[in-house]
């Protein structure tokens, strides 16, 4: 892109790049049907074409023996109980109840044997989880996301990702949103201010550089 807002953005000192650093992960956030099977509340269109986006990140992660990360919001009981504020803002979370028909990942991008999984109550995926510990335990310094949506949960975790010291890199193409509007102005926003924005081309060349030679 390039345009006037760009240029206002460029010569303000944004929009400079994280890069990658020496240990990547791919942190796939809330793959899960509440948003990707038709009639559910919070339904994406668009949420077909980033879950394989998200599958191909996590299969060409799993090839480099990298970690793999998968998140979902998950209440044991009422969302109320666990986040009320939340919960009142969004009524829809009731989705997530645990057992509920909408709450587990999906078929098309499910986490593997080997993959890490982590349940969260807020849409950070490092709000009260521990993720940061175990990523640094890993090595990791670097967060490839995928994921929904992009107004939400992945910002929140590509924005606490940046806050705890990691790379962020946010793939185009493996996230989604409810509308074009706030899914192009977060990704801008993303890019200018807290995490790198790349193709799914990309991110997978740059996953693949670190398999064993």
């Amino acid at each position: 892109m390039s345009g006037p807002l760009d240029e206002d953005y460029r010569a303000a000192g944004f929009g400079r790049r994280v890069g990658w650093g020496e240990r990547p992960a791919v942190l796939l956030v809330d793959p899960v049907r509440a948003y990707a099977d038709p009639g559910a509340a919070l339904f994406l269109d668009t949420a077909a074409d980033a879950l394989a986006a998200m599958r191909r990140l996590a299969d060409t992660a799993r090839a480099a023996r990298l970690p793999v990360v998968f998140t979902a919001v998950r209440y044991e009981g009422e969302p109320a109980d666990d986040a009320p504020h939340f919960a009142r803002k969004v009524p829809g979370l009731r989705a997530f109840r645990a057992g509920a028909p909408h709450a587990g990942f999906t078929p098309v991008c499910p986490p593997g044997p080997s993959d890490t999984v982590v349940f969260k109550h807020y849409p950070s995926a490092f709000f009260g989880t521990g993720l940061d510990g175990t990523l640094r335990s890993w090595g990791v310094d670097t967060l490839v996301l995928g994921g929904f949506s992009t107004s939400g949960c992945v910002r929140a975790s590509a924005l606490d990702g940046l806050q705890y010291g990691f790379r962020p890199l946010v793939v185009r193409q493996a996230v989604a949103d409810r509308d074009p509007g706030p899914h192009e102005a977060n990704l801008f926003d993303l890019d200018s201010k807290y995490a790198d924005v790349i193709t799914l081309d990309d991110a997978c060349a740059g996953l693949t550089r670190y398999a064993p030679g």
